[in-house]
């Protein structure tokens, strides 16, 4: 019989012989583009030390660098100042009504650029007074008298700063413990507060009621309180009787413009919040309408304090005067004492200054300027006399190391590691 004709059902189907080629998969590769950025080939150029370019370079830069410190340290002696260290007035300072002591040594600190006058600084304390706080509620405090000779005319502008020491405003929950929002005068309601970085010092329970504080966080709550008056000047020239003159200083205008946008008036009701627990003594009996909330917007007093200080010993403008001198003589200044520090061994001061072009005193940035200056020029002088003396020629093969182990060629194995290649037969 004769075999059967094959059907299209039969293995060599038409598909069999599809001529289409299949792709590859392709292969996912976390190669770099092969670019030149991507694979390190851009073009660079790398300087040839030698003496002609390294000399040279010593000196240029010593010329440019101790006369720009110069310049620094002559403008920062051009600043006047004096700071009194009054932390433990109220402990040892005698009764105001008896005398004034003179102040220690040690707290005193005076930077006048042509006077060699003392500046004989007394202090008093006077206990227990009663003091009308800005918000108009009375208080008990002590409060600190400084007496002190300006031995020359300063300024304008004169600046008036408090100074705290050994207070970490920089530490890393203290730096976030506010809430923006707040601030610009958005209302924020208990549960708002307590989920942001005002925690722990959110809010509170008043009379059954959870309320936010205002303003919420450490940084508010830690303010600094202290007063000062403007400084009296107790011997005025021409004087009529007991006359005594005060040089006005303002308390605006010490915050950054910057700052200022920070704040907003603020849309709380007096009832919705109520102030931080250091706060308490200036609001006895919480936010009311006859003491309503400080406008946040205005004091630039508490836009001073919560622009936190990156170290621990830090200065913060109070008040200041642009326009007029403050001329020589005898003054006075009151400090209402508030804020502790002895507590946490630190220390607080006022400071007087003046300031110029380069801005306040500070003589560590000419010093580094001459110095670094000053040891360029020293290598320079050094490299020179002894590119002189002792010449070195450059590219000598004679100081490749494998040209220069003469010892290493007699102890046997160690030459190939003093060489960097194997020895040879017949060099052992």
């Amino acid at each position: 019989m004769s075999d059967s004709p094959r059907g299209v059902g039969h293995t060599d189907s038409m598909d069999s012989h599809d001529s289409t080629p299949k792709q590859p998969d392709k292969k996912k590769s976390r190669r770099p583009a092969n670019t030149a950025f991507r694979q390190q080939r851009l073009k660079a150029w790398q300087p040839i030390l030698t003496p002609k370019t390294v000399l040279p370079l010593f000196f240029t830069i010593g010329i440019i660098f101790a006369p720009i410190g110069g310049l620094l340290l002559y403008a920062s002696a051009q600043v006047q100042e004096i700071s009194l260290d009054y932390s433990r007035c109220r402990s040892d300072a005698p009764n105001f009504t008896e005398k004034f002591d003179p102040m220690p040594s040690g707290n005193v600190f005076t930077a006048f650029k042509g006077s060699d006058k003392p500046i004989d600084a007394q202090w008093a304390v006077e206990k227990d007074v009663n003091v009308t706080l800005s918000s108009g509620v009375n208080v008990a405090t002590d409060r600190c008298y400084l007496r002190f000779n300006i031995p020359e005319e300063m300024g304008p502008p004169v600046l008036f700063y408090y100074h705290l020491t050994n207070f970490y405003q920089n530490h890393r929950r203290y730096v976030d413990s506010f809430d923006a929002q707040q601030l610009q005068g958005d209302v924020r309601s208990y549960g708002d507060i307590k989920g942001s970085k005002c925690t722990p010092l959110y809010g509170d329970d008043n009379n059954g009621e959870k309320k936010p504080y205002y303003p919420c966080g450490l940084i508010a709550n830690s303010m600094f309180n202290d007063t000062f008056t403007s400084p009296v000047l107790l011997n005025p020239p021409n004087p009529n009787g007991n006359e005594t003159r005060t040089y006005n200083m303002s308390t605006t205008g010490i915050a950054w413009d910057s700052d200022k946008d920070l704040y907003g008036k603020t849309k709380y009701n007096v009832s919705q919040i109520i102030p931080p627990p250091n706060w308490q003594k200036r609001f006895p009996n919480n936010y009311t309408e006859s003491n309503p909330p400080p406008d946040l917007k205005a004091w630039e007093a508490f836009q001073v304090w919560m622009r936190t200080a990156g170290l621990p010993a830090f200065s913060k403008l109070y008040q200041r005067n642009d326009k007029a001198a403050m001329g020589n003589g005898r003054y006075q200044i009151i400090i209402d004492d508030h804020f502790p520090t002895l507590e946490y061994k630190g220390t607080k001061s006022v400071i007087i200054t003046t300031r110029t072009v380069m801005g306040g005193r500070n003589p560590f940035l000419g010093i580094a300027y001459i110095a670094v200056g000053g040891v360029c020029i020293v290598l320079g002088a050094v490299f020179t006399v002894t590119h002189l003396v002792k010449p070195r020629k450059l590219g000598d093969h004679t100081y490749l190391s494998w040209n220069n182990a003469p010892a290493a060629k007699a102890s046997g194995p160690n030459t190939a590691m003093a060489s960097g290649r194997e020895v040879r037969p017949g060099e052992a």
